[in-house]
Formats: C-alpha cells, sequence, structure tokens
C-alpha cells in the first residue's frame, strides 16, 4: 500500500467522531456512519447462521480492518470469519487473504461501495466468498469462486429463499427473517 494512503487512513480514523468506519480502495478514501437498527438485527441474524456453521478454528469478527498491501486495499466488512490465531494481536488490522468470507449488509446512502467498490477489491484481496445482503432491494447474493482478479460465480436469492453457503460453512442461509429497509 502506498504508505501515503496509509497515513492519510490513520489520519482519517483519529480524526472521525466515534460511530464511523473508513476504508481506503486505491486513491478512494471511504467513509461510513454508524448502522440503523435494521441493518444491525439483520447482521446479527445472518451471524448466528454462519455462527453455528463455522469450523471451529474460525473466529468471527465485526469490523475488522482487513488490508492488502500489494494491491493498496483496506476494507472493513460487516462481518468476516478469521483463524483464532489472526485475531492473537492488539493491531486492529488483519492480512485480507486469512478471511473465509466478507459479509456486507448494503448501506442505503451509499449502496455503489458494496456493489461496485467491494465486489473489485475482494477478489483482488483473496477474499473466497463475498456475502452481501440488500435490504433495499430484499435481496441475498454470493459471490465466490475468485482468481484474484474477480469472482466468477453470483448467485442471487430473494428474501424469504435460502442460499447454499458453500465451505467451510456449508450450510443453506435462511432469508425469511431480514428486514427490508
Amino acid at each position: 500500500m502506498n504508505p501515503e494512503h496509509f497515513a492519510l487512513l490513520e489520519e482519517a480514523r483519529r480524526s472521525l467522531p466515534d460511530g464511523f468506519k473508513v476504508e481506503i480502495s486505491g486513491d478512494t478514501i471511504v467513509m461510513m456512519v454508524s448502522p440503523s437498527g435494521i441493518h444491525q438485527r439483520n447482521l446479527l441474524l445472518v451471524r448466528r447462521q454462519f455462527d453455528r456453521h463455522a469450523p471451529v478454528d474460525l473466529l468471527p469478527s465485526e469490523n475488522t480492518d482487513l488490508v492488502s498491501p500489494n494491491v493498496g486495499k483496506s476494507r472493513n466488512p460487516d462481518l468476516t470469519y478469521l483463524p483464532s490465531e489472526a485475531l492473537e494481536t492488539s493491531d486492529n488490522q488483519v492480512p485480507s487473504e486469512l478471511a473465509a468470507v466478507a459479509v456486507e449488509l448494503v448501506s442505503p446512502s451509499n449502496p455503489e461501495n458494496d456493489w461496485v467498490g467491494k465486489v473489485r477489491d475482494y477478489p483482488l484481496m483473496g477474499i473466497p466468498l463475498y456475502l452481501l445482503v440488500d435490504a433495499r432491494q430484499k435481496t441475498v447474493t454470493l459471490f465466490s469462486r475468485p482468481d484474484g482478479t474477480k469472482y466468477h460465480r453470483r448467485e442471487d436469492v430473494d428474501f424469504g429463499e435460502t442460499l447454499r453457503i458453500p465451505e467451510p460453512f456449508d450450510f443453506d442461509l435462511v432469508t425469511s427473517d431480514l428486514l427490508p429497509y
């Protein structure tokens, strides 16, 4: 990662009031406000399902900075699962290639960040699964099979349907209790 960009990212993190997240994608710094109740509720419903099926060596982590200096990216997914040893640090940054999945709930104020920026960045960062819950559209989308440049598989379901989550989780995600915005 460009040292100047990293310095800007760190300065932005120190300057923002509580309740804001900051990410970097190439030359762009993205700032987001705290999520709504529906966002948090939907995230917790999805997390409970992942928790029941996560391998014992993977731990859930919310709002952890996943960094990929080689491609100049730092992203902060709503939820990820990481090897337990990756979280045995006082640092708030983890190498992105250790993440088993990135889960995002689309922000109504900045949907392009999740639908465009992260669909572009996560495969570059080595993240094998990207689950996108869009309460605006009442859809859940799973991107998988990255090759280091893009995801080669996309599966979409509407709220109320189930979506197969592959290994290492291997379960059917139930979406019937998710709420729209």
